[in-house]
């Protein structure tokens, strides 16, 4: 009797145990959460706010009436010496706010006081090869993770409570010149991912992992001719071998995934763009070069392309592809209808049927397109031969040209915002051009492979950052804001009828959706290219955003990197508040 109680009351004393440490299991959001973050107001539990991506918040306290009431609550340093480019967007949960910071570095922080609540630095190698700064754009949250890559070219899974690491794995070769800088994306409780390294000859690629053991489930590459796998096995060639490359081009053959993508659960399908071709000497690559500078449509449970759309066929002008492709409905000639809209790097805003790739229109956003005069009723681009740089002569460059939008695009990463309420997009765009020559060339792994030189120039004595609304069913420009340096930072819109964006002169911005009239502004001691979001706590709506000036812009820019070159950076968290 006395053995049957103690076990008895061992056991009842373990239970008691489990249920009081409990609490220290974090639940945490699940795929319903994420796929909800664009409606719910008191957190941000995805890049984008929303798997759609279109970072429009519901919320209405803040708006034209109430910003100037808008006040700094906290501003949480990153530390250390490690500073240059904090591109990262903010992530809200259960109190605590994560950002990601330059050299794969993860914080974070209590979302009332500032107070940091830990910090994980990835043990990085001394040979990566970041093309275009260290930065990294933000994580990604499901149960008790914090998921998000580095620049080695790897993914962590860390618990959010503690920093821990759970898992890390390989995405790729790092010394082959990969690399990873983009917010994964969690789709069925999976972990989606692209890869970095266009500028040094990799394959551009889309992987799937589980998102709690991080083991690859499948794997897409998006230059014809490879194979990808599924569960360990062959899953079907990219497109057709050499139906758009020549002999052996397709191996080294670019095509970076290197902004990650947007998920539309209305048709089940994952948007990714691709980025471009290598070398940048097209000359060598005769062709289309499919799927390079295009949009993907693939299938989330096997990672095979559904459909494809190239904004930028046989790309001779660093046009990468990758920007965001925003799922929105709208009604075109009476017809309601399920688009996507994306603008370009190469100076175009598009509109495709999002269900079957299908071109509606294609319009200019930028000052000039020197590359193409517009787009046929077919989608094809109307290519100036003469904008084409010219090919090398032996040992010799060949022809320089001057080329507008600049290489580093009429838009580059820094993703725009869709308003359900006003029906625009806000696009932070840049007006620039560069001298463009080609080069001879030749492959070598882990060295750069462009075959191409370039000198950025601005075109305009007023500005060279404009942030513009423009209306995807006229092709219009509704408004527009000129900066006088580069706009490289994020964009929010929210029901307010507010728009948010950052400049590289250290301020966060807020404007009229509807006008663009500037209401609002806030000097944060460094350049903003973060990307904004808001949320609602404790019965206030908040704002934060990254400061900390860096990425491409300082490192690629010639003279206009020249003309900013006074610009502070710095490394810090700046959260403001509606006070009731």
């Amino acid at each position: 009797m006395k053995g049957r109680f103690t076990r008895s009351l061992t056991g009842a004393v373990t239970l008691a145990l489990l249920t009081a440490a409990a609490p220290l299991v974090a639940q945490g959001p699940t795929d319903a959460d994420l796929m909800a973050d664009a409606t719910s107001t008191g957190d941000v539990l995805t890049y984008g706010m929303g798997p759609q991506g279109q970072r429009f918040s519901p919320l209405t306290a803040l708006n034209t009436q109430t910003i100037a009431r808008l006040v700094p609550a906290f501003a949480a340093s990153l530390g250390g010496e490690k500073q240059r480019g904090q591109e990262s967007q903010p992530l809200v949960y259960d109190g605590t706010i994560y950002v990601t910071g330059s050299y794969s570095r993860l914080y974070a922080f209590d979302a009332r006081t500032g107070e940091e609540k830990w910090e994980y630095n990835a043990r990085l190698p001394d040979d990566i090869m970041p093309c275009c700064d260290v930065v990294n754009r933000g994580a990604a949250i499901h149960g008790d993770k914090i998921i998000f890559a580095t620049l080695d070219a790897r993914l962590v899974a860390l618990n959010r409570l503690t920093g821990k690491v759970i898992w890390n794995k390989q995405i790729a070769d790092y010394k082959a010149g990969y690399s990873a800088t983009a917010a994964p994306l969690i789709v069925k409780g999976m972990v989606i991912t692209g890869n970095s390294g266009g500028e040094f000859g990799v394959v551009g690629a889309v992987e799937a992992r589980n998102v709690d053991t991080g083991e690859l489930i499948w794997h897409r590459p998006v230059i014809e001719g490879h194979m990808g796998t599924l569960r360990g096995k062959d899953n079907g060639t990219t497109g057709t071998l050499n139906a758009t490359w020549q002999g052996d081009m397709w191996k080294t053959g670019g095509g970076a995934t290197w902004l990650g993508g947007t998920y539309d659960p209305e048709t089940n399908l994952l948007y990714f763009g691709t980025g471009n071709p290598a070398p940048w000497n097209s000359h060598l690559r005769p062709g289309d070069n499919l799927y390079s500078a295009s949009t993907l449509a693939i299938d989330p449970e096997t990672g095979v392309i559904k459909w494809h759309y190239q904004t930028t066929p046989h790309d001779g002008w660093d046009f990468d592809g990758v920007n965001e492709f925003i799922p929105f409905d709208a009604t075109i000639n009476g017809k309601p209808m399920k688009l996507g809209g994306k603008a370009d790097r190469n100076g175009y805003f598009f509109v495709l049927d999002r269900t079957n790739g299908k071109f509606i229109s294609a319009n200019k956003f930028v000052m000039q397109t020197t590359w193409a005069d517009g787009y046929d009723k077919n989608g094809k681009p109307k290519v100036i031969p003469a904008g084409r740089p010219g090919a090398p002569d032996g040992t010799e460059k060949g022809k320089s040209v001057f080329s507008s939008p600049s290489f580093l695009g009429g838009k580059n990463w820094m993703p725009m915002a869709y308003s359900k309420d006003t029906g625009l997009f806000y696009i932070p765009s840049n007006d620039w051009g560069m001298d463009i020559w080609n080069e001879p060339i030749a492959y070598k792994k882990g060295a750069a492979y462009l075959g191409a030189g370039f000198t950025i120039k601005p075109i305009a004595d007023d500005h060279i950052g404009a942030l513009r609304a423009m209306d995807p069913k006229t092709g219009k420009i509704v408004w527009e804001y000129k900066n006088k340096a580069p706009l490289w930072g994020g964009v929010l819109t929210t029901a307010g009828n507010l728009v948010f964006t950052g400049t590289p002169e250290g301020y966060l911005k807020a404007f009229d959706a509807k006008t663009g009239q500037e209401l609002w502004k806030f000097q944060t001691g460094s350049g903003v290219v973060g990307s904004p979001v808001t949320w609602e706590q404790d019965g206030e709506q908040y704002v934060a955003v990254m400061s900390g000036w860096g990425g491409a812009v300082p490192l690629w820019g010639g003279e206009v990197a020249k003309s900013f070159k006074d610009i502070n950076q710095g490394g810090s968290l700046w959260v403001f508040k509606l006070p009731k």
